[in-house]
C-alpha cells in the first residue's frame, strides 16, 4: 500500500537498541502514518459530526486520542511525556490540522524514547488499569489497538457522514484500491 501522506518516513524511524525490538518502533511510526492518513481526510467542518446521540463527535474522538495516549504512555510504560496542558490545541473549535500536528509531535517525541530501550526494559511490569501489573510490551500492544480501534471509529464515522473519499487504512477502503490490492474475499484467496 502506498499512502498519499507519510508523515513519518521510514528514514526518520529511529533504530531500535535492541533489534529484537525494531518491529516496536517501526510499528508505533507505521500506525502514526495510518492514524494521520485518516485524520488529514476529515473535513473541518464535519470535526462536530456523530452518527448517533449515543457516540463521541469526530472532534471528541481526536481529543480522546491525544490525552488517553499520552496517559497510556506515561503511565503505563513510562516515557516522559509533555506537561498535558501542551497536549490540545489553542481554541474551542481548532481545525483538523491543529489536531494532526499535536498528534505527530507527540508520537515524534516518543520515537526515539522507544528505540533507546534495552529489552529488559521492554519486560518490566508496570502498574496497568485495575491494580494489574502487564510488561511494557504488553502495555505498548494495548495502546496501539486501542488507537487502531479509535482509527476505525473515525473512519466509519466518515463514511456516514458522506464524506468521500474514505482512506484506506491496511487494505481498500471501497473508495481507494491499487493494483496488488487483492482483498481476501473467496476460499480460493484464503487458500493462497
Amino acid at each position: 500500500m502506498r499512502y498519499e501522506f507519510v508523515a513519518i518516513p521510514d528514514a526518520d524511524v529511529p533504530a531500535a537498541a535492541d533489534h529484537l525490538f525494531q518491529h516496536v518502533v517501526s510499528t508505533y511510526a507505521s500506525e502514526t502514518n495510518k492514524t494521520a492518513s485518516v485524520w488529514r481526510a476529515i473535513p473541518d467542518d464535519r470535526l462536530d459530526f456523530r452518527p448517533h446521540p449515543k457516540v463521541n463527535t469526530v472532534r471528541t474522538i481526536l481529543v480522546h486520542q491525544l490525552l488517553s495516549e499520552r496517559r497510556f504512555f506515561a503511565q503505563f510504560v513510562g516515557t516522559a511525556e509533555p506537561p498535558v496542558d501542551q497536549l490540545l490545541p489553542a481554541g474551542d473549535a481548532p481545525p483538523v490540522a491543529a489536531y494532526l500536528d499535536k498528534y505527530l509531535w507527540l508520537a515524534r517525541l516518543r520515537l526515539p524514547q522507544l528505540a533507546d530501550k534495552p529489552a529488559a526494559w521492554w519486560l518490566e511490569e508496570m502498574p496497568f488499569f485495575g491494580g494489574l501489573r502487564r510488561q511494557r510490551a504488553w502495555t505498548f500492544w494495548r495502546r496501539v489497538l486501542h488507537t487502531c480501534h479509535h482509527r476505525t471509529q473515525v473512519q466509519t464515522w466518515l463514511r456516514l457522514a458522506g464524506v468521500e473519499p474514505v482512506p484506506a487504512i491496511y487494505g481498500p477502503s471501497g473508495d481507494i484500491t491499487w493494483s496488488e490490492a487483492d482483498p481476501t474475499y473467496s476460499t480460493d484467496a484464503a487458500g493462497r
